[in-house]
């Protein structure tokens, strides 16, 4: 077995180094509310502010009450920092993603105080995954063992999470949180000195502080001069609920690696299952003419457990069908005196594993400790110097939690090509064996084992498991070829997600400088 883990280890080091070689050569060259109380308690005046006011000036602004800008605005005025939250709709959201918490994101919860959240909103606990593929089931827990008793994964409305985190920033007395649409940063000099909004009102404002946060979402439209976003849409995802039934393995996940990309399931309440449907491309057969329905009942039901398709059939022909596009963007920053972008604006994934909310989470939990020592927050160009160690003290759990789910994808997609079925079945296959080999990558999906090494061994180790078994217990020419082809095509989808996240960062964080700032003296 030694022997195994050092020829793999040499394996993998080699081709680190090579993919080193590359990327250092690359280098080079508003709907208004009046007056109302949300669901949740959160009460927004007729001027769209909440009802704590704060005194004095503003230490920081946030552009976004998401799961970032609501979690960092709390954290951040739990400090004693005096906090300007501008958010464009502060009304309850409505999504199809963003309601499966892992448990390392449930942890980062823990530590920024927050973890009541999930208190009252029927969320429900969740406990690991559930992978089927051809008739056959693989059940694959999260490694919890080591952990207190609350601690697992949370499923829950994202709407309901959402308010919850709003009104728990709102209660302090520090934190001002402001219904407004913000349309530019203000810049002098280079140094952004705050935001332009127009309020709920139509009026035209502007706010300063030393500090902008910009976290205003996957639509940000603030984020082109603070990074250079490069997006991919691989797929789309359609979204059902499904009633009066109940999953196979309760408070689990429940992923089909269906043809031709992968179905979810999982708990959003006591009563509701939310059914993903993932579908390849950026364009979905149309919802309001029917063909969406048609293809759901012909394509994806068929590949639906037993135990789900009645209930998934009246959900379709209740029609209340959702799909938005998948997104994935590496976080690619330009370091700008006054501002830092954080959560979807600045990073996203596939969802498919459920990773957004812990790599938000914990990007916060970063950025509040960076700013923690800092008394004057004024020295603009000091602090942007001091904060680029922000983009690389994050990338043990982004870059983790990134590459699993880019890479994931590609797997679990079907494909006519020998050698990516081969590799599909090798992942089953590998993650059916138990123990370590189950308990390793689902550690590693649960951001309860932010290492990127241990990834990359385990996603190695899934493609000379399949080559092995092609190779057994006779080889022929045509399954050696196939096997070779396994390891490239393993080789080409890992290597370029590494290449973007940065090799340096993510493996070799301690030689980047920026990893050693320290506070400037304030």
């Amino acid at each position: 077995m030694e022997i195994y883990q050092y020829i793999l280890g040499g394996a993998i080091a080699f081709m680190l180094g090579f993919v080193l070689l590359l990327s250092s050569r690359d280098n080079k060259d508003t709907r208004a509310s009046k007056g109302r109380q949300t669901e949740n308690g959160l009460k927004i005046s007729q001027s769209g502010k909440c009802h704590s006011e704060m005194a004095g000036s503003t230490d920081i602004i946030i552009v976004g009450a998401g799961v970032a800008g609501s979690a960092l605005a709390y954290a951040l005025g739990k400090d004693g920092r005096q906090v300007h939250v501008i958010e464009r709709d502060l009304t309850e959201p409505d999504r199809i993603v963003g309601e499966l918490l892992q448990p390392g994101g449930y942890l980062k919860l823990v530590d920024l105080g927050l973890e009541d959240c999930v208190n009252e909103i029927d969320a429900q606990k969740v406990f690991g995954y559930v992978l089927y593929k051809d008739g056959k089931n693989s059940h694959l827990p999260y490694p919890l063992e080591k952990f207190h008793s609350d601690v697992a994964g949370r499923s829950f409305h994202h709407g309901r999470f959402i308010q919850r985190l709003r009104e728990k920033a709102a209660s302090l007395p520090n934190v001002r949180l402001e219904q407004g649409t913000v349309s530019s940063l203000i810049e002098e000099k280079g140094t952004v000195k705050g935001v332009q909004y127009k309020s709920i009102t139509g009026q035209e404002l502007t706010a300063n502080a030393p500090l902008t946060i910009v976290c205003d979402g996957c639509y940000s439209n603030l984020r082109r001069s603070l990074c250079n976003p490069k997006v991919d849409i691989p797929s789309c995802f359609v979204g059902l609920v499904l009633e009066n039934c109940k999953l196979p393995f309760t408070n689990h996940g429940h992923v089909v690696l269906a043809d031709p990309s992968p179905i979810l399931f999982y708990p959003i309440s006591s009563t509701e299952i939310r059914c993903l449907v993932d579908v390849p491309g950026q364009k979905v057969p149309s919802i309001s003419n029917g063909e969406m329905a048609q293809y759901l009942k012909t394509k994806v039901a068929p590949q639906v457990p037993p135990e789900l398709y009645t209930a998934f059939i009246a959900s379709i022909e209740k029609g209340n069908i959702k799909s938005m596009p998948n997104r994935s963007m590496p976080a690619s920053p330009h370091p700008t005196a006054g501002a830092v972008l954080l959560g979807d604006a600045f990073n996203m994934r596939h969802p498919l594993t459920g990773g957004g909310m812990t790599v938000a989470l914990s990007d916060v939990v970063v950025i509040r400790n960076l700013l923690r020592p800092l008394h004057n927050l004024n020295d603009a160009s000091s602090m942007c110097k001091y904060l680029e160690s922000f983009h690389t003290l994050r990338k043990p759990v982004a870059s983790t939690i990134n590459t699993l789910a880019g890479a994931l994808y590609k797997v679990f997609c079907a494909s006519p090509d020998p050698a990516r079925k081969e590799m599909r079945k090798a992942c089953f296959d590998y993650l059916s064996l138990g123990g370590i080999f189950s308990s390793g990558p689902i550690s590693i999906l649960s951001g309860l084992n932010p290492r990127p090494l241990s990834l990359v061994l385990h996603f190695f180790a899934v493609a000379i498991y399949g080559v092995t078994s092609l190779l057994l217990p006779f080889p022929s020419p045509k399954r050696m070829w196939i096997g070779a082809r396994l390891i490239l095509g393993a080789s080409g989808i890992i290597f370029p997600i590494i290449k973007a996240e940065g090799v340096r960062q993510m493996f070799f964080p301690v030689t980047v400088p920026a990893y050693h700032r320290s506070p400037p003296i304030n």
